[in-house]
């Protein structure tokens, strides 16, 4: 799937999808709500408005309030594809929610989770 396409993608239903994936291996939807707010510096509120407008996947990342700076420890492979060696930005913070997610369903401790 190309990047546009990707990026074009209803937050909403996107998130959904990580949300069931973390569900179906016992873990919750606040646990993926915590990782998303981690990673981007949204609030619980701002998180939950998103979930209730028509924002795309990519603007969702574009408009994040703050990228937490330890975001770039997170390394490894997920879809496939190693996540520090994507070259595209927006892609690479796509994969990055993608793999904390990943660490999640695979049920690693929320503090490695997020490098603390």
């Amino acid at each position: 799937m190309d990047s546009e396409k990707v990026y074009g993608m209803d937050f909403a239903k996107v998130y959904q999808l990580l949300v069931d994936k973390a569900v179906r291996k016992g873990r919750t939807r606040e646990e993926v709500d915590e990782v998303t707010k981690w990673l981007t510096g949204y609030s619980q509120q701002q998180l939950d408005e998103m979930n209730g407008k028509q924002v795309s996947y990519g603007a969702f990342f574009q408009n994040a309030p703050q990228m937490n700076e330890k975001r770039v420890l997170i390394k490894g492979v997920v879809c496939g594809v190693r996540v520090e060696n994507v070259e595209e930005p927006l892609m690479q913070e796509i994969r990055r929610l993608d793999k904390l997610v990943d660490e999640l369903a695979k049920g690693k401790a929320m503090d490695k989770i997020l490098r603390e």
